[in-house]
């Protein structure tokens, strides 16, 4: 049973990116780049090169040629770290916010969509799970 579940975690959380990644399709952006959108975007203060990568789970060279393409499409900007000059933060445009509002509402209606027709008891008791399996996996590093 146990290699079921983490099959099925696997496969499930791969196929929503992937649905997800098609249903942002037509935005013009990668689903990288909307994943390093959306993390740029939900947190509290411009996060480094190397913290975005290490949230998306990605190496620093990959998160680096991210950065740069989200750069050149003049969503996201490089500052300066005022405590370490080999440090840049990575700070959404005005164009970078207007892009994350669009896919969050796509994100939001995509998730309503395919959550529709399932008991929100079974959400309520999946979602406790899963953030449990997370607290376990995080106290353990």
């Amino acid at each position: 049973m146990e290699e079921r579940f983490a099959a099925a975690l696997h496969s499930t959380a791969r196929a929503w990116r992937q649905g997800l990644d098609r249903r942002l399709k037509h935005l013009g952006i990668s689903q990288a780049g909307w994943m390093t959108i959306a993390v740029a975007a939900k947190a509290k203060a411009p996060l480094s090169q190397s913290e975005l990568a290490d949230t998306l789970g990605v190496e620093g060279a990959t998160m680096v040629a991210m950065i740069d393409r989200l750069v050149k499409a003049g969503l996201v900007i490089r500052e300066p770290s005022t405590s370490d000059r080999r440090v840049n933060r990575i700070a959404l445009t005005e164009a970078g916010n207007r892009l994350y509002a669009v896919l969050r509402a796509e994100a939001d209606a995509f998730r309503r969509t395919l959550l529709a027709d399932v008991d929100p008891r079974q959400i309520e008791a999946a979602t406790a799970l899963l953030e449990h399996l997370q607290s376990l996996l995080e106290s353990r590093e």
